[in-house]
C-alpha cells in the first residue's frame, strides 16, 4: 500500500467549514487532495477507530459542545451518526478505546472530563459520567481555574488519564461501567502547565508535554496502582530562545525510540532519543515546521513519514523521518489546509 488517507481537524473562525480528508502518497512522497467531507463547527480535535470505521470528533453547534460520531466510507468520506451535546464550551481533545466501547473527552474552558459510552453502530450514548477538577495553579492568566487538555487511555485501555493544564495535574481513573473512578493523582512542577501525555510502548514509562514550560515531563508508569512517578524535566526550547512559545502535541515512534514535541512560538519539533532502561531523554534534534504555530503532527502508517500542521499559517508541512536516527527531512511545505489543529491518519 503506497496511498494512505487521513483527516484534518480545524478551527472553522475564518475560512475553514469542519474536518478535510487527504491522501499522503508514499511514492511520489508529497500530500494531495486535501478536501472538505464533513461541516461542522470548530472540530479541532478528532480520533479515528482501530477498524477505521468510526471517525469521533469535537465539534460545537451554537452555544452547545460535545462529541460528533462518523462513520468513515471507503472512499474516505464521512457520513455522520449523531452528536451529543451540551450547553458550554465544546471540548479540546477526544479519544476512543481499542474495542470502541468508549469515548473520553476533555475539556478546557469547563475544566471537565466526560466519558461516553459507544454503541455497536458507532453512535455515541448520553455521557456516562462527568470528572469536575477544581483548583488553580500559579500562572495567573492560564491557570485560574481547572483546564482538562487531554483525556485518553492508558496501554490496554486498563485506566482513562486525564492532563490539566489549569492545575498542573495528571490524573488516573479506573473505567467501571463507563463512569470514572478516580485511583491516583499526580501534581507536577507548579506552573508547568502540563497539555498532553503519550505512553511508551512497553506500557512502563509516558511523556507528558507541557505547554506553558515547554518541556517533556517524563514519568514512570505503574500499570497496577495506575500511579505515575516523575523521572525528568527536559527542555524543548534553545537555552536562548525568550520569545513566546508554547509547547503542543506529543508522539513517540512505535518502536518506543523516540519522543517528538511540538513548540508553537518556536515553530518546531523537538526530537528526543528514549533510554529504554531508565525511561528518561537525552535531546537529537530540532526541525523547523515550515509555518506559523505547530499545533499537532503524526507519523503515518509506516512512520516513515511525519506530517505538521501548522494552524496560523493555514499549512502543513510534510517530513521524512528517519527511522534509525529519528531526525526529519523537509519534503514538502506550504500544503494548504485552512486553520488546521489535529491530524491523523487511517490506520493501516
Amino acid at each position: 500500500m503506497t496511498k494512505f488517507t487521513g483527516y484534518i481537524g480545524t478551527y472553522t473562525k475564518k475560512t475553514s467549514k469542519g474536518i478535510y480528508s487527504f491522501v499522503l502518497d508514499t511514492e511520489a512522497k508529497k500530500i494531495t487532495d486535501v478536501s472538505l467531507v464533513a461541516e461542522i463547527e470548530n472540530p479541532t480535535y478528532l480520533t479515528v477507530t482501530n477498524d477505521n470505521q468510526h471517525l469521533f470528533a469535537v465539534g460545537k453547534e451554537g452555544s452547545l459542545g460535545g462529541v460528533s460520531a462518523y462513520s468513515i466510507h471507503s472512499d474516505g468520506s464521512l457520513a455522520l451518526i449523531n452528536s451529543e451535546y451540551s450547553e458550554g464550551a465544546s471540548p479540546c481533545h477526544v479519544s476512543v478505546n481499542a474495542d470502541k466501547t468508549l469515548v473520553l473527552s476533555a475539556n478546557y474552558h469547563k475544566g471537565t472530563a466526560e466519558s461516553y459510552p459507544v454503541h455497536t453502530d458507532g453512535s455515541l450514548n448520553s455521557a456516562a459520567s462527568i470528572i469536575e477538577h477544581t483548583g488553580t495553579g500559579p500562572n495567573p492568566a492560564r491557570q485560574e481555574k481547572p483546564h482538562m487538555h487531554f483525556a485518553g487511555f492508558s496501554p490496554n485501555d486498563q485506566y482513562a488519564v486525564s492532563v490539566d493544564l489549569g492545575t498542573d495535574r495528571v490524573d488516573t481513573y479506573k473505567l467501571v461501567d463507563g463512569k470514572l473512578e478516580e485511583v491516583s493523582s499526580l501534581s507536577v512542577k507548579p506552573g508547568s502547565g502540563p497539555r498532553h501525555i503519550a505512553f511508551h510502548p512497553n506500557g512502563k514509562f509516558a511523556y507528558v508535554m507541557t505547554e506553558l514550560s515547554n518541556e517533556v515531563i517524563a514519568l514512570s508508569f505503574n500499570a497496577e496502582t495506575g500511579a505515575f512517578e516523575e523521572l525528568q524535566y527536559i527542555s524543548t526550547l534553545p537555552i536562548d530562545f525568550t520569545e513566546n512559545s508554547q509547547g503542543s502535541a506529543i508522539h513517540l515512534s512505535s518502536d518506543g525510540n523516540y519522543v517528538y514535541a511540538g513548540n508553537r512560538g518556536h515553530n518546531s519539533i523537538a526530537i528526543f532519543q528514549v533510554n529504554e532502561e531508565t525511561g528518561q531523554l537525552t535531546f537529537i534534534d530540532r526541525t523547523s515546521t515550515e509555518g506559523n504555530w505547530p499545533r499537532d503532527f503524526v507519523l503515518d502508517p509506516t512512520e516513515q513519514f511525519l506530517l505538521a500542521s501548522n494552524e496560523q499559517s493555514d499549512t502543513l508541512t510534510l517530513f521524512e523521518r528517519d527511522t534509525v536516527t529519528g531526525k526529519l527531512t523537509l519534503l514538502q511545505s506550504e500544503i494548504e489546509a485552512p486553520e488546521p489543529v489535529c491530524v491523523k491518519f487511517l490506520n493501516n
